[in-house]
């Protein structure tokens, strides 16, 4: 609890005063309540923000909102604080936004596959939720048990299956959100057609509380899907890692829900504390999950692409638990970790340039850096990959020379130093790499006409 003296020095704001006298008891949030908060997964450090609301309907969202715009006062939107790129750091003259309270599932409909949900709930929270509806969200990542359905949408996460079911816009029928005013912003259709007019979703998905704050939506659902197949292939060039993709897709008609390439070196290091499902001498390995596919289909998938010398070696699991056990080593991306401070990075461009695209990162850090280790993996079927790279420092000269060997390759080759984790503070100096002067020139007349005032998460993105 705050002393006396500290909660009057707080509440001496006069924007602090207007919030605490508008919104009920126990949404406000100030001093060491705030400040005790983390800045983020796997980061040390904490909130710079004093102060955090902490809204329980769009109501008291679109109030919040307002006090603060009429105050000129920045704010900052939070969710599960799982971002990867700084979109959720705060200053201590900025007022935290946070979704935590929003955290209900309204509504299942089971004949329409759709669910109603407020912006705080966990991503799991929704994925179970809809298993015992016999429904599955397809939506799904490493950071699942925590991140919220908000800041996946607000991100516009991709994760594991965007090769079949696509990014989180994908899933969404309608939404609704509260601009910078407080104007509320109700669009939860509910209908997979609906061309009437401007698709005003669309202002909000991807742009990491920029241009408003997300507080419900309409979910897209789809059948609960009983069996999903998985195989954990080796293969031996990045040449048979393309062909083996085709020939997948191709042969499983639809159902090929994950194409996850772990090169070597990433692979030996998730491997070395147990026995390793297949010998460590290949160049990639691939996982492979196809939602809907009959396990023999797969296997006979399999035995072609071994014929057709695309497949070095090849384990199926034989039960969930071994299902798992191969996602795990894709997930554990915290092995990186003991090699010191990592830089993470996520990047897309297309398939037929990413052998010649890594090869160039690895030669950039070879040429600034004495010893760099860089684990690379990523969603290959949907042109996404990932980097987790430690030079043996974090200063910000480090910084630099890695995301200069990361970023300068793209340019070329027309890619993206964004792939699914948005722009946020990290990513700033480089959108211009892959962003046009007009297409910036036109996301900020966006900015403008929803927030002119400048105050929903200053200085991310632009």
């Amino acid at each position: 609890m705050l002393k006396d003296t500290e909660r009057s020095a707080q509440t001496k704001r006069p924007v602090v005063e207007a919030l605490i006298e508008a919104l009920p008891e126990g949404s406000i949030l100030l001093g060491p309540d705030v400040t005790q908060r983390s800045a983020g997964i796997w980061r040390d450090d904490h909130l710079l923000a004093e102060v955090l609301i902490r809204p329980q309907s769009t109501a008291e969202m679109s109030q919040a909102l307002r006090i603060c715009y009429d105050h000129h006062q920045p704010v900052v939107p939070q969710g599960g604080l799982t971002g990867l790129v700084e979109g959720g750091l705060t200053r201590p003259s900025e007022i935290v936004i946070s979704t935590e309270r929003l955290n209900h599932i309204e509504e299942i409909s089971v004949s329409e596959r759709t669910m109603v949900v407020q912006a705080g709930v966990i991503l799991q929270s929704i994925q179970e939720a809809a298993a015992k509806a016999s429904l599955m969200f397809p939506l799904d990542l490493g950071g699942r048990g925590s991140c919220t359905i908000g800041g996946n949408l607000a991100t516009n996460a991709g994760g594991n299956r965007v090769i079949r079911y696509g990014m989180a816009r994908d899933m969404v029928l309608g939404l609704e959100a509260v601009l910078a005013d407080g104007t509320i912003i109700s669009s939860m259709n509910r209908m997979i057609k609906n061309n009437a007019g401007y698709d005003l979703k669309q202002w909000f998905l991807g742009t990491e509380g920029t241009l408003g704050v997300i507080t419900r939506a309409v979910l897209r659902c789809r059948e609960e899907v009983t069996a999903a197949p998985t195989c954990l292939i080796s293969v031996e060039s990045f040449e048979q890692v393309i062909a083996l993709l085709k020939h997948l897709d191709r042969g499983l008609s639809g159902h090929l829900s994950a194409f996850e390439v772990m090169w070597q070196n990433f692979y030996q290091l998730v491997t070395r504390s147990s026995a390793p499902p297949l010998a460590e001498e290949a160049p990639y390995y691939v996982l492979i999950e196809a939602m809907g596919a009959e396990s023999a289909h797969l296997e006979t998938l399999l035995a072609q692409g071994f014929d057709a010398g695309l497949i070095m070696d090849a384990v199926v699991a034989q039960s969930e638990q071994q299902c798992l056990d191969l996602w795990a080593l894709r997930d554990d991306v915290a092995q990186t970790f003991q090699f010191g401070p990592v830089f993470l990075f996520d990047v897309s461009l297309r398939l037929n340039d990413m052998e010649t695209y890594v090869s160039a990162v690895n030669t950039g850090l070879k040429d600034r850096f004495d010893d760099p280790k860089n684990f690379t993996l990523g969603h290959v079927g949907d042109g996404n990959i990932h980097f987790a790279i430690a030079v043996g420092g974090d200063t910000l000269e480090d910084r630099l020379g890695v995301e200069a060997a990361v970023y300068e390759p793209l340019i070329a080759l027309g890619g993206s130093v964004s792939a699914e984790h948005g722009v946020g503070l990290e990513k700033k100096p480089y959108l211009h790499f892959v962003r046009s002067e007009a297409e910036i020139a036109l996301m900020r007349r966006m900015k403008q006409a929803l927030d002119p005032r400048g105050i929903l998460n200053p200085g991310k993105i632009f």
